[in-house]
C-alpha cells in the first residue's frame, strides 16, 4: 500500500500531469491518497514524479490517518475495519473511503533544499520508502 503526496501547486503544470494528478485525486497541495502497488500506478507515478512525494504506509500511520482526516462516501467510519480491508488488498473506494486526505503543511517545514529537488538529494519530491510515515505524522 503506497501513500502518495501533493507537494508542488498548480502554477504551469502540463495538461497531460495535471490529469494523472487528477486520476489519483490529488488536485491541490498537501492532499495525500493511497493507493495499492499495481502496475498502472507505477506508470502515473513515474509520469509526474517531480510533483509528488510517495513511500509504503504503515499500519500505524494509516490509522492515524484515517482517525484524524478520513472521510465515509456514506455511513459511519470504522477505523479498524477500513484499515483491515485496505491491508487485504482492496481499493479505498471500494472500502467506501474518499481517497483524497487533506494535510496540514509538515511541521518544521519539508527537507532542506525544498520541494525542487529529489528527496536523495536532501529535497521533497520523489520516492521515500519508509520514511514517509515520518512526514505524514509531521502533517496529521
Amino acid at each position: 500500500m503506497y501513500a502518495v503526496i501533493r507537494i508542488r501547486g498548480t502554477v504551469s503544470v502540463k495538461p497531460d500531469t495535471r490529469k494523472t494528478l487528477e486520476y489519483l485525486n490529488l488536485r491541490r497541495a498537501n492532499n495525500l491518497s493511497i493507493w495499492p502497488e499495481t502496475n498502472q500506478f507505477k506508470k502515473a507515478i513515474k509520469k509526474i514524479e517531480p510533483m509528488v512525494t510517495f513511500g509504503k504506509i504503515d499500519e500505524e500511520t494509516l490509522t492515524k490517518l484515517i482517525e484524524k482526516r478520513g472521510k465515509m462516501i456514506e455511513g459511519k467510519l470504522d477505523t479498524k475495519k477500513i484499515v483491515a480491508e485496505l491491508k487485504n488488498g482492496k481499493s479505498a473506494n471500494e472500502v467506501g473511503l474518499v481517497n483524497c486526505f487533506t494535510l496540514s503543511p509538515p511541521k518544521k517545514g519539508f527537507e532542506r533544499k525544498g520541494v525542487k529537488k529529489p528527496y536523495n538529494l536532501g529535497g521533497a519530491y520523489g520516492d521515500r520508502k519508509e520514511k514517509i510515515n515520518e512526514l505524514i505524522m509531521r502533517m496529521i
